[in-house]
């Protein structure tokens, strides 16, 4: 899926990606990953899936989910050592090339790949890959492959996933019909390399010292150049290719110790971006309040970085327990050693009490947290990449982004308990005045006292109250603001309102649920009133005017 991922946005695609998990026997299953991109050149099939190390990607200094270029070709041979069942690739890479069919397995004695079988086939796709490897396995952690599959479509909004599991279907569909800015790579920056790659990079220049520096490293100029020559104690003239290996390291030091700027970071990192973090949580997770920060680009050891981060409350997640942490890196969800994450420990550390959020250690309650480091080096704990080492630098960008993002939960909740105290306030006046006028009318014996002009005085805002008597439910609106109004009254409940004395707009159903919509105009100082037989129940909904110049009241809760 990285690799789909990847090779769809290099081809400026939306990725449209089909997987299925069959099972073929005892502990023996079947995975197929096919793809949309710009598919594979013949040629070059036989290397990319049977020769490890063979798409690395260590030399391009740029953001991107694979880059050891061992995962594909581990699986491959993973499957040639518990299955002995060759690995099918199928790939084309245009509607005027035919689709090449390759049987693959490695090599293992000298790491080369040997093709069992090479043939043209018809494939209905124009261009694209796919990718079939039988293995030894078990669906004991199918959660965790339905997490994996849900969290790589929340941060990848532009990506449509189909999912075949035995004998369940899943879609997780995009959210987003643009095409992600491909990153583009910079050159190494001197901070940021290593002695292996300084070596490797002058062993294959010609150039002088003075050129090699200026021409290969990032936001290095002649003036810097020469300064770590000097340091070196190297000549700005000799061949590059001819030092020795002890000069070599004299060299990196130097560059190393001389002050650079920082490296530039808009076009070899590509990050998620705020409103689609938000479109792409609000798809999976129906939740009450979400938001989302970018944080300004940074660098830690020479190497660029981008933390994002979301927070999400209520709806649908869990009132109790920890909060859900979601951890990615360039894209990739990391699933395990939460523990030992940097993310997690950044979490911990922020005082979450302090935005009304419940905290042992991690916070609790109906909470998301979600957090994507993105960069052209992300520093993993170890080779498994399952979680983002401890670095300052890092670190620090994440709690902001949280703390960022606690202020707003903060403000949101306090709204929140506002309103609902107005509305409590609103339910009072609305039920309980209408009731003591009532009674004192009876006791005086006199006429029943009309109580709206008292709540206009009190309220001041567009008042929508529902109730339900003798079979019969009504709906009022009164329009006690100092202007005219154009609204919509959204009606939910298991009522049809076949019999409404105003029939609405118009009404749908879905599950038993009628969607009652009625539209209208009301004058200031002015009360619509619209009754229908029914159960009442449901929701009352106002749209059309903000939040804070209307109140909706149920007066049968």
């Amino acid at each position: 899926m990285d690799n789909a991922l990847d090779a769809c946005e290099e081809a400026q695609v939306l990725p449209d990606i089909y997987i299925s998990i069959k099972k073929t026997g005892p502990e023996m299953f079947r995975i197929i990953v096919e793809d949309n991109g710009p598919g594979i050149v013949p040629k070059q099939v036989p290397f990319v899936y049977g020769k490890l190390l063979y798409g690395s990607r260590f030399h391009q200094i740029r953001q991107t989910r694979g880059q050891q270029g061992i995962g594909i070709s581990a699986a491959v041979l993973y499957a040639q050592l518990t299955s002995g069942i060759p690995t099918v690739v199928i790939s084309r890479t245009g509607a005027k090339e035919p689709a090449h069919q390759f049987e693959i397995q490695i090599k293992i004695e000298t790491n080369e790949p040997d093709v069992i079988s090479d043939k043209v086939v018809e494939w209905d796709r124009i261009h694209g890959t796919r990718v079939q490897i039988e293995f030894k396995s078990t669906m004991s952690a199918k959660k965790k492959l339905l997490e994996y599959l849900k969290y790589t479509s929340v941060v990848n909004p532009h990506a449509r996933f189909r999912v075949e599991l035995d004998d369940e279907s899943f879609t997780f569909e995009r959210v987003s019909q643009e095409v992600i800015a491909c990153p583009v790579a910079i050159q190494p920056h001197p901070h940021g390399i290593e002695f292996g790659q300084l070596k490797r990079m002058a062993a294959a220049s010609d150039e002088k010292l003075l050129d090699f520096l200026v021409n290969g490293f990032s936001r290095v100029g002649k003036k810097t150049a020469q300064e770590m020559c000097d340091k070196a104690g190297l000549k700005a003239t000799v061949k590059v290719n001819g030092l020795p290996a002890e000069e070599l390291k004299n060299l990196l030091a130097a560059m190393q110790s001389v002050a650079v700027p920082a490296p530039p970071t808009t076009q070899c990192l590509s990050p998620i971006g705020e409103d689609l973090i938000r479109r792409g949580l609000d798809k999976e997770f129906q939740m009450d309040f979400v938001s989302a920060r970018t944080r300004p680009s940074s660098v830690y050891s020479g190497h660029p970085f981008v933390v994002e981060a979301a927070i999400g409350y209520g709806g649908r997640l869990e009132p109790e327990g920890n909060a859900i942490i979601l951890r990615f890196a360039n894209r990739v969800p990391l699933m395990y050693q939460q523990g030992a994450c940097a993310v997690t420990e950044c979490v911990s550390n922020v005082n979450w009490k302090a935005y009304n959020i419940s905290q042992q250690g991690l916070p609790l309650g109906p909470v998301l947290l979600l957090v994507h480091v993105a960069s052209t080096n992300v520093p993993f704990t170890s080779e498994s990449k399952d979680a983002i080492a401890s670095i300052p630098e890092i670190e620090k960008e994440i709690v902001l982004a949280l703390q960022d993002l606690g202020r707003e939960l903060k403000t949101f909740l306090s709204r929140r308990d506002r309103n609902k105290l107005a509305e409590d306030r609103a339910r009072a006046v609305c039920a309980v005045i209408p009731e003591i006028a009532a009674k004192v009318s009876e006791i005086v014996e006199k006429p029943l006292v009309d109580t709206t002009p008292i709540e206009g005085r009190l309220m001041k805002k567009l008042i929508a109250k529902k109730w339900t008597t003798d079979g019969n439910v009504t709906i009022e609106v009164n329009n006690y603001t100092s202007s005219d109004v154009e609204i919509s009254v959204y009606d939910i409940s298991a009522d049809n309102a076949a019999g409404a004395d105003m029939p609405p707009a118009f009404s749908t159903e879905m599950d038993g649920q009628f969607t009652k919509v009625w539209k209208m105009a009301i004058p200031k100082h002015t009360v619509w009133r619209v009754t229908y037989p029914g159960k009442g129940g449901g929701m009352l909904d106002i749209r059309g005017i903000e939040d804070n110049k209307k109140m909706v009241v149920d007066l049968d809760v």
